[in-house]
């Protein structure tokens, strides 16, 4: 399945904002292309499911703008062999377009609703390598690891130090930190020896991760 014909000319605009940006690895284009996003939103939001913004999705939760997930999958610099962790699934939508480029991705997510939708979802597309769990992301799943990569869609307050085990020699995780009420900076760091080296991408302004599993939806 690929994007449909209605929905080409949003999806060329989107294309043209990521050539803007620098981005134009055919990979990670055609990642996107054979993902349609419009599957992953709500129906009454189809017309913007390419468009900047953040699109509201169940459970009270959001999508990450796709201009924003586009430049961070690019960051992650994703080889066909990579496993990958990905913490907060929302839609599903980042986990199917990883899928395509990695070799296998695990996503953790704490609603159980968004967790059967983002199943229904992926297996509609007929994508194979990709794993959704109902679980508290905040420390990862140190049984299911070592990870090549790790991105997460929660903010922490400090270095998330504690993902260091977590990932594989020379790995690479993305995730958000700061102040958890206010913008925090996107650092992509990656792993040398025991510790983190911290490159800084963007400001970003994301909700904290949240401790537990829902209990309700």
């Amino acid at each position: 399945m690929k994007v449909a014909m209605s929905d080409r000319e949003g999806f060329a605009a989107f294309v043209l904002r990521m050539r803007a940006l620098g981005l134009s690895d055919q990979r990670i284009v055609s990642a996107f292309e054979a993902t349609p996003r419009t599957a992953f939103v709500n129906g009454n939001l189809g017309n913007l499911a390419y468009g900047v913004g953040t699109l509201p999705i169940e459970c009270g939760e959001f999508m990450e703008a796709l201009d924003l997930q586009a430049q961070l999958i690019n960051s992650l610099d994703l080889e066909p062999a990579h496993r990958v962790l990905e913490i907060g699934t929302g839609s599903g939508f980042t986990a199917a377009v990883m899928a395509r480029l990695a070799g296998r991705v695990l996503s953790l997510e704490r609603y159980r609703t968004l967790v059967e939708l983002a199943q229904q979802r992926l297996q509609a597309l007929k994508i194979e390598n990709t794993f959704v769990k109902h679980a508290d992301g905040r420390h990862g799943l140190v049984h299911d690891g070592p990870f090549d990569r790790i991105i997460v869609w929660g903010a922490f307050e400090t270095m998330p130090r504690q993902f260091v085990d977590l990932l594989s020699s020379n790995g690479v995780m993305i995730a958000p930190i700061g102040p958890l009420d206010g913008r925090q900076v996107m650092a992509r760091l990656s792993k040398i020896g025991s510790r983190f080296e911290r490159h800084d991408l963007m400001p970003v302004r994301l909700l904290p991760l949240m401790e537990g599993v829902a209990a309700a939806l």
